[in-house]
């Protein structure tokens, strides 16, 4: 598997003010800002981070990952996580955090998500569900938050 960099997916209550911070952290500007969003994608230290905008629930991390450089890798990932018997969600050609990916994701003993992702392109929207969930959660990056139509949990393997 041809790993890129590790993701970590923040949820903030201000996009503008962790912009703000981050950009002065990491001493560069957001790679990519849209309504309600942000991502850093850092050579160094080797990260992709990005951050939407959500309610504050006390829980900050929205997800991890890790980004590859093919499909293949996310198909690779996939068997190895079904050989070891974990659940896997599966997604391909989703729109997600303003980009065109493919995904496999499971999940830790404590709920912590964990997806491998390829970056296919570039998304006019944030994901494939509205903006804001019925729940107040953010409507992409989680499992079946950006499934695209039909793929439900009942897809998970």
């Amino acid at each position: 598997m041809n790993i890129i960099k590790p993701h970590v997916s923040l949820n903030v209550s201000n996009i503008d003010a962790s912009v703000a911070f981050y950009e002065k952290a990491f001493g560069v500007r957001a790679t990519k800002r849209r309504p309600g969003y942000a991502k850093f994608d850092l050579a160094s230290p080797s990260l992709n981070l990005t951050m939407q905008e959500a309610p504050r629930t006390g829980v900050n991390a929205s997800h991890f990952g890790v980004q590859v450089a093919s499909t293949e890798d996310v198909l690779e990932a996939r068997s190895r996580f079904e050989a070891a018997e974990l659940k896997t969600f599966t997604e391909e050609d989703t729109a997600c955090c303003y980009a065109v990916q493919d995904k496999v994701w499971i999940e830790d003993p404590d709920g912590n998500s964990w997806e491998v992702f390829v970056v296919k392109g570039d998304a006019a929207v944030m994901g494939s569900q509205p903006a804001m969930s019925a729940k107040g959660e953010a409507p992409c990056c989680a499992p079946g938050r950006c499934a695209p139509s039909g793929l439900d949990d009942a897809a998970a393997r």
